[in-house]
């Protein structure tokens, strides 16, 4: 028995409204995709959904209270609020650089800093 589900594809700006068929759990067709990373990301979003965690640690001594940070590789998104709950912890000490680690191994990958703060 199959079954139609609407997702919006997050790949890139367009935001396509995919309308995909799901056959014994798999994926069988996708339409309303602009390019073929549509049909990539239906796929994925059925069977291992993953997102990019991006949010802001606090900073003592620094320019700046807080700087942005990024998970360097998408998380399941069933560890989302395993990581933002370690974030809300973090505190770091300037100076930091862009790239550096904040957070290492938190749901298998690293948390790393996107903005500078200046020591002062």
């Amino acid at each position: 028995m199959s079954k139609e589900l609407e997702l919006t594809c997050i790949i890139c700006p367009a935001s396509c409204t995919l309308k995909v068929t799901v056959e014994d759990n798999k994926v069988i067709k996708v339409e309303g995709n602009l390019c073929p990373r549509g049909v990539e990301f239906a796929k994925n979003e059925l069977s291992n959904p993953v997102r990019y965690v991006m949010s802001v640690v606090k900073v003592r001594g620094g320019d700046l209270p807080t700087v942005s940070v990024v998970t360097r590789n998408p998380v399941p998104k069933n560890c989302i609020w395993q990581v933002m709950e370690a974030l809300a912890k973090v505190e770091v000490e300037a100076p930091v650089e862009i790239g550096d680690v904040i957070v290492k191994d938190i749901c298998g990958t690293d948390i790393i800093a996107t903005r500078r703060a200046k020591k002062i």
